[in-house]
């Protein structure tokens, strides 16, 4: 039963840890994941290059089965003066609320994806995953040289062919469902809203590469009905969140236990890219207007004191809770014991 990846990645299960950039993936997860016999996978994204290093020892410290390593492919961004002004009267009441200085336009808006690229190529892990756009060759030749497997992550058939011509070793088709920030980098966002299964399974039959699916995956049933489709590895992240190993807080992990079916919605507002978490105050606040915000990583970059506050007050109302839609379907177990549950799961739903 196991399929090519499995064998190329060592994974003892077809189940892959979700790379969740925001410190949900600790090195302890990361390690935990791979070392029950599936793949751990490190969110570097917003990681300065010497912590992506730092971080990416520390699970070799802790497990010398294969992991992987996420960014995302981003120029630095050049919003303009009026755009940024707007966003930042916007913000104005509610950090007033909160009684946090005036919002301010930071010293940079996210990570150099270059200076990231160059610490990735020198931290060597196995794989390396990529989403909100896709690599040049000469990225792609130079991954291939260093012996690290790419993922590319499609919202659309599109976005899964512009991998496979390019010589990608796997795409992760990402469904509706998926917890956290849409990949699409092809096409609006809105119109990139396909099924996990419905995407998992055009993905497997129109394009030559390896199929991993992603999106509303929580239990080792989900996982067989997206292999019956074509998959040939499921990638879970929302599963993951409420592990002891998971790095998100305290608070996080509470609202995410307390979610009820249909709680979560897409909305632009928190990052300037669409993502889906669990709805509140901000999100409704923020309605009308979030088509309006600077894009990703800038209004990210605004929001952050904003959801850094919150989070050391406990106030859900301005946390970005990402998550999945069936979230209300999570478990509160360790990482070794939740992907020998899935494994189990699997078997007995494939079998």
């Amino acid at each position: 039963m196991a399929s090519a990846l499995c064998r190329r990645w060592q994974l003892q299960t077809p189940l892959i840890q979700a790379p969740m950039a925001g410190g949900a993936t600790s090195p302890a997860l990361v390690a935990a994941v791979s070392q029950a016999g599936a793949l751990g996978f490190l969110a570097a994204a917003m990681l300065p290059p010497e912590r992506l290093l730092s971080e990416a020892a520390e699970v070799r410290k802790l497990t010398d089965k294969p992991f992987g390593i996420n960014l995302f492919v981003q120029d630095d961004p050049v919003p303009s003066p009026q755009v940024l002004q707007q966003a930042l009267e916007w913000l104005a009441p509610l950090h007033q609320e909160l009684g946090l200085p005036t919002p301010q336009v930071p010293e940079r808006f996210c990570e150099p994806f270059a200076r990231q690229f160059e610490a990735l190529l020198e931290a060597k892990p196995a794989v390396a995953s990529f989403t909100f756009g896709i690599l040049n060759r000469n990225q792609l030749k130079l991954l291939k040289q260093a012996k690290i497997d790419v993922i590319g992550t499609a919202t659309n058939m599109a976005e899964g062919l512009a991998w496979a011509e390019l010589g990608a070793d796997a795409i992760c088709a990402q469904g509706r469902e998926a917890g956290g920030h849409r990949g699409t980098f092809i096409g609006r966002p809105q119109d990139s809203l396909r099924p996990m299964l419905s995407l998992a399974y055009e993905l497997a039959q129109n394009q030559p590469l390896p199929v991993i699916a992603a999106g509303g995956i929580m239990n080792g049933r989900d996982m067989a009905a997206a292999m019956r489709h074509g998959a040939q590895a499921c990638q879970l992240g929302t599963a993951f969140l409420r592990c002891p190993e998971s790095g998100i807080s305290t608070q996080w992990k509470s609202e995410l236990a307390k979610a009820a079916p249909g709680s979560t919605r897409l909305s632009r507002a928190f990052s300037g890219r669409h993502a889906r978490g669990l709805n509140n105050r901000y999100m409704e606040l923020m309605a009308e207007r979030e088509e309006l915000v600077p894009a990703y990583p800038v209004m990210n970059a605004l929001t952050g004191p904003l959801r850094a506050a919150a989070a050391k007050a406990g106030l859900r109302d301005f946390l970005s809770l990402w998550a999945g839609e069936n979230v209300a379907a999570g478990r509160e177990l360790p990482a070794a014991q939740l992907v020998a549950t899935l494994h189990q799961e699997w078997l007995a739903a494939y079998g």
